[in-house]
């Protein structure tokens, strides 16, 4: 199978059920923003990747892309169930397990810190435009509810991974 088609020379592209429609449309910024964020979780990942001690975020932000992958297909409008009510509570279940770690938050932080750090809080705005997408293009209730835990879930390994690294965190000085 060739890489190229030729079929989006002119601006175009197809959804999963066959429709074309122009790749300045709503849903592809909506699936596209949802593989950026894809890419970018890939290179957070790859700097986690040298510590045996993110062995369990790691696998955690693989999951994530695939569901990101699951998200993208449903946007693109393929048939089938892709994301559930069970993705976002096991995303709480990861939050909850993170926050019991840190210290309590009592101020506004600034997304600052070492590189990982620094990642997440890329990843975790990304996620943030990737909803803002995804609810111009009505998606399901439950494809919302998992990326408002995604972003939830990349702040709250943001200040994980700082605390792990003995980084301390920027608060925002008005």
């Amino acid at each position: 199978m060739a890489i190229y088609t030729k079929t989006g020379d002119k601006g175009s592209t197809s959804l999963a059920n066959g429709d074309r429609i122009s790749k300045a449309d709503a849903r592809i910024e909506a699936y596209g923003t949802v593989d950026e964020l894809n890419s970018w979780i890939g290179l957070l990942r790859a700097a986690l990747r040298d510590e045996t001690r993110w062995i369990d975020v790691d696998a955690q932000l693989r999951w994530l892309q695939n569901k990101l992958f699951n998200l993208g297909a449903a946007l693109s409008l393929a048939p089938g169930e892709w994301v559930s009510a069970e993705d976002a509570k096991q995303v709480e279940q990861w939050i909850d397990a993170m926050q019991a770690e840190v210290p309590k938050q009592h101020a506004f932080l600034l997304p600052a810190g070492g590189e990982a750090v620094c990642r997440c809080h890329v990843c975790r705005t990304i996620c943030r435009r990737a909803e803002r997408r995804m609810i111009a293009v009505g998606c399901a209730e439950e494809s919302m509810q998992l990326m408002n835990r995604i972003s939830d879930y990349l702040f709250v390994l943001a200040r994980y991974i700082g605390f792990c690294l003995k980084e301390p965190e920027e608060v925002w000085q008005k």
